[in-house]
C-alpha cells in the first residue's frame, strides 16, 4: 500500500492569521514528511506490513510480529504520519459545520461551549508534547482525552474525529510560549463545528 502524506487543499497561507504560513510550511514538508519517511523505512522491513494501511497497523500495532524496536517506530512514526493527516484535514478557511457531530457533542458534553472549555483544558493541561483529541470510543461515545508525543487513540480501538497537535512545532514561531492563546485562536480555522 502507497502511504502518502495528506494533500492540503489550501495553502500555507490560508490560515492566517491564526496558523502563519512559516508553521505550515514546515510543520508540513518538515515535520509530517519526516514522520513518513521514517514510518515507511520500518514497513518496508517488513512483508506482511506492506499491504496494510498505517491506521490498520496502529489499530493492530500490539500484535503485530515485529520486534520492540520496530512497534515503537510504528507507534511513533506511524502515529505521527496518521495524527497530522488528521490535523490538515479538520482545518480550513471555510467552515463545512457536521451538524450531526455538533448535535452529538451537544448531547454528551451539555453545550458546544462546555465541549470547548473541556478541550482547551485538556490540550493546555497535556504536559510536553502530544496531541488533544475528540475521539469516539469502542461503544460510540464521544470521548475528550491527550495522548503523549505521536501516540494515537487508533492504538485503543478509538475513532480520532478532532486532533489538535500541541507540539511546540505546531505555534511556536507565531505564539511562542502561549499554548493556550494557539489553542484558542486554533478554533478559527477548525471546519467541522
Amino acid at each position: 500500500m502507497e502511504h502518502t502524506l495528506y494533500k492540503l487543499p489550501y495553502s500555507f497561507d490560508a490560515l492566517e492569521p491564526y496558523i502563519d504560513a512559516a508553521t505550515m510550511e514546515i510543520h508540513y514538508t518538515k515535520h509530517h514528511q519526516a514522520y513518513l519517511d521514517n514510518f515507511k523505512k520500518v514497513v518496508e522491513k517488513y512483508p506482511e506490513l506492506q499491504d496494510k494501511s498505517a491506521e490498520n497497523i496502529l489499530q493492530n500495532l500490539k500484535s503485530l510480529n515485529v520486534d520492540e524496536a520496530d512497534r515503537k517506530a510504528l507507534q511513533n512514526h506511524g502515529g505521527g504520519f496518521v495524527n497530522h493527516n488528521i490535523y490538515w484535514s479538520i482545518m480550513g478557511p471555510e467552515k463545512e459545520i457536521d451538524e450531526t457531530l455538533v448535535n452529538d457533542i451537544e448531547k454528551t458534553f451539555d453545550s458546544l461551549d462546555s465541549y470547548k472549555e473541556l478541550f482547551n483544558l485538556t490540550a493546555t493541561k497535556q504536559f510536553g508534547s502530544g496531541w488533544a483529541w475528540l475521539v469516539r470510543d469502542e461503544n460510540q461515545e464521544l470521548k475528550v482525552y491527550s495522548l503523549p508525543n505521536q501516540d494515537s487513540p487508533l492504538t485503543l480501538r478509538h475513532t480520532p474525529i478532532l486532533a489538535l497537535d500541541v507540539w511546540e512545532h505546531a505555534y511556536y514561531l507565531k505564539y511562542q510560549n502561549k499554548r493556550a492563546e494557539y489553542i484558542e485562536n486554533w478554533w478559527n480555522v477548525v471546519k467541522i463545528i
